[in-house]
């Protein structure tokens, strides 16, 4: 009967033992925000995001067990103040021209290069001139875009008052606008440009895409105050998974080039 009982005890003492430790070697949830920008994020709020992002992410988690990474939709409007408000831990792909420098934050260089190009239907007679006046030409923009051509301002009455904008949430819709000669000129991010090319060959020919860029993206990652990681770790962790060969293949799948020598703000 003695034995019974300190064999209970036993067991016991080593299932409080398991529940006080096991926190202290739990994956640390870090939320990613993540709002429609393709091909870096395709619907983030629903069941099956794709793009970019979320293939970076689960390859993060299987990388690792101390960082479980979580994707969390949030807008391109409301973005920086739901990472200020801390409804999430750090955002991905974001430039330095779009105005994130008045909020608190550390961030981290990716070396990840993307641009936005301008384009037409491709006609008779037209060629590269056409891209010098974008004045008089009716323009197909992503809504909440910021681009150069406009030094960055988003506003969509200050785009469709001064540049006849039309503004959408499809790159898809304003090329089929160009196609459809309901707009002149389309701004694209180049990377999804040459994604709707390989997925639609046969329409290739019908765009003439300008040398001009309208802004070159220098992707950065902002993390919030008291993140669960900074920019340091999270550095360690992208060169883990350059090392085995794994960022390279999945960068190269969305046209895109990164040399992950990144530096820390």
């Amino acid at each position: 009967m003695r034995c019974s009982l300190r064999v209970r005890y036993g067991v016991l003492l080593v299932a409080l033992t398991l529940l006080l430790v096991q926190p202290l070697f739990a994956e640390q949830r870090v939320g990613v925000g993540a709002y429609h920008f393709p091909p870096y994020a395709v619907k983030p709020e629903s069941a099956s995001p794709g793009g970019l992002l979320p293939e970076l992410l689960a390859a993060l988690n299987q990388l690792q067990g101390d960082y479980r990474f979580e994707l969390v939709a949030t807008s391109v409007t409301r973005r920086y103040r739901d990472l200020e408000s801390g409804r999430f831990d750090l955002i991905m792909f974001e430039s330095p021209s779009w105005g994130w420098q008045g909020i608190e934050h550390s961030a981290l260089d990716l070396k990840i290069e993307d641009a936005e190009v301008y384009v037409a239907r491709n006609e008779a007679g037209r060629d590269q001139r056409y891209f010098d006046q974008l004045k008089g030409k009716r323009m197909a923009l992503y809504s909440g875009y910021h681009y150069g051509f406009a030094d960055f301002n988003a506003d969509k009455q200050f785009l469709a008052e001064h540049y006849d904008a039309v503004l959408t949430y499809s790159h898809d819709s304003n090329l089929i606008m160009l196609l459809r000669g309901r707009a002149d000129i389309a701004v694209i991010t180049r990377s999804y440009l040459q994604l709707y090319r390989d997925r639609h060959p046969e329409r290739s020919s019908a765009l003439l895409v300008s040398e001009r860029v309208d802004q070159t993206y220098q992707h950065h990652a902002l993390f919030r105050p008291h993140a669960p990681l900074g920019p340091d770790q999270f550095e360690r962790l992208l060169q883990t998974l350059n090392k085995q060969d794994q960022l390279s293949p999945l960068l190269r799948r969305y046209h895109l080039v990164g040399a992950l020598q990144a530096q820390v703000d």
